[in-house]
């Protein structure tokens, strides 16, 4: 999908929610379709305090918030630069937890992809595909101690 269609998808999706809202009685500013961007993403996690660490320790992510629900524990992590956020869930209900094939990577674009890429390796990460270049971007993949994929991206 280019960037293009993809902008088109969100301004879709966004007009579609102020429309759902009106029916309902909710109103949504109508400044909210030019400015709805991605917010946050969330993983579930079997080691809250192990995985919070590994995101601190190699990307320099920094506790946000801590939400301690009945069922569940969430921190959600923000990075320095701007961006979404990072949440992580950890259910007490001691889930099995098993990761799918439905999702891409977590993506960080980045001036230094061999740097961050030593960081994530300090850190605990295991290579998926060390730096490269390819055209104008350079890119590596690591995993995380749970086996979620990130993807460090520079672009010319």
């Amino acid at each position: 999908m280019t960037k293009h269609h993809g902008m088109a998808l969100i301004a879709a999706m966004a007009g579609a929610l102020v429309l759902a809202q009106s029916a309902g009685g909710a109103r949504a500013a109508p400044s909210d379709p030019a400015s709805l961007r991605p917010s946050f993403l969330k993983f579930t996690v079997s080691n809250l305090p192990a995985m919070q660490a590994f995101y601190e320790k190699a990307f320099g992510m920094q506790q946000q918030k801590r939400l301690d629900n009945p069922g569940s524990t969430e921190v959600i992590l923000t990075s320095p630069a701007v961006g979404a956020d990072l949440a992580l869930v950890y259910y007490k209900d001691g889930r099995k937890l098993t990761l799918g094939n439905a999702n891409g990577p977590i993506g960080f674009y980045l001036q230094d992809v061999d740097g961050a890429y030593a960081r994530a390796m300090a850190a605990g990460a295991t290579s998926r595909s060390a730096p490269r270049t390819g055209g104008d971007a350079r890119v590596a993949v690591v995993s995380d101690p749970e086996g979620h994929d990130i993807e460090l991206l520079h672009l010319d």
